[in-house]
């Protein structure tokens, strides 16, 4: 009974950059991060036998309740002109493309405005069934993770085939902390790739030492200005330094996880009587096998 929830971009991205620039469609145009995309959720659709299944998207990559909170909110993406980094060229074209092919194999594609798909991952999660697996290259999941309801994050930094499997255990030996307690010490480490500094002066060790001794920023802010007996005076000292930061940042760390999802069919798509349409899309864009390799997985 597994719901299988897919980072769309983060797919993309990886298949993009995985896959050989020369694939390309019988009229030049790219398509190879289309069929890594194919390739991949062919690939996990296999390992983890989802009953259930949403590709989420971005509505909107810097969320304006997010920007007004904390103005440098991923501005490390924003080029001069405060617009958002154009995506590689050969990428672009793609997108549309492979949307349009998801909707053919009725695979459901969420996306909701004013949040990203951090936050509609982080919905389904919250609120359907167990057991759930968030595909994502993203660290910022592992806030989700619950063994109890069986949420584990499919982590592929590695890619797909040497993908790390995320339950507490693993959070909790990579960065010496209680697993349950990510989003807590991401808060105070920040992170670079979101434009997001964490609190001045205080890396990983110190985030982790916070995390360790309090449950959440309010108790390490009362510890820091008591003298808690597990703080340095010095690490103390930053804590309520960033007193100004550490009031916004939580909300700009954790996930939401109470988004109005859309009423879709989340279970897997069943057979169309008729394949000719999606053997005709296959043909249009030279597809190949990735077509081949996601009917197949898919059961059809």
């Amino acid at each position: 009974m597994t719901l299988m929830l897919l980072d769309s971009a983060s797919l993309w991205y990886r298949a993009y950059y995985g896959m050989p620039d020369t694939l390309l469609a019988p009229d030049g145009t790219p398509v190879n991060a289309i069929r890594g995309y194919l390739d991949m959720t062919a690939r996990l659709i296999s390992i983890y036998k989802p009953n259930r299944l949403v590709a989420c998207l971005d509505g909107d990559w810097r969320p304006t309740w997010r920007v007004e909170l904390f103005p440098d909110y991923k501005a490390n993406r924003l080029d001069e002109d405060g617009d958002e980094e154009e995506e590689p060229d050969t990428l672009t074209p793609q997108i549309p493309v492979l949307l349009d092919l998801l909707d053919l194999f009725g695979i459901q594609v969420v996306g909701v405005d004013d949040f990203e798909a951090d936050d509609v991952m982080a919905t389904y999660a919250e609120v359907e069934k167990g057991p759930i697996r968030i595909v994502t290259g993203d660290r910022d999941l592992f806030q989700m993770v619950d063994d109890k309801r069986d949420i584990k994050v499919v982590y592929l930094a590695k890619g797909i085939s040497q993908h790390d499997l995320v339950d507490l255990k693993y959070v909790s030996d990579k960065y010496q902390i209680p697993g349950e307690r990510y989003a807590l010490f991401a808060t105070f480490r920040g992170d670079p790739s979101d434009g997001l500094p964490g609190v001045r002066g205080i890396g990983e060790k110190g985030a982790a030492l916070i995390a360790n001794n309090f449950a959440s920023v309010e108790d390490a802010l009362a510890g820091a200005h008591a003298d808690h007996e597990s703080l340095p005076a010095a690490l103390a000292k930053k804590i309520i330094a960033g007193s100004d930061y550490l009031k916004i940042a939580p909300t700009v760390v954790h996930v939401a996880r109470n988004v109005s999802l859309p009423t879709v069919d989340l279970s897997m798509p069943k057979a169309p009587t008729d394949l000719s349409a999606i053997y005709q899309f296959k043909e249009r864009y030279g597809l190949g096998a990735s077509v081949d390799r996601l009917i197949s997985a898919l059961g059809w």
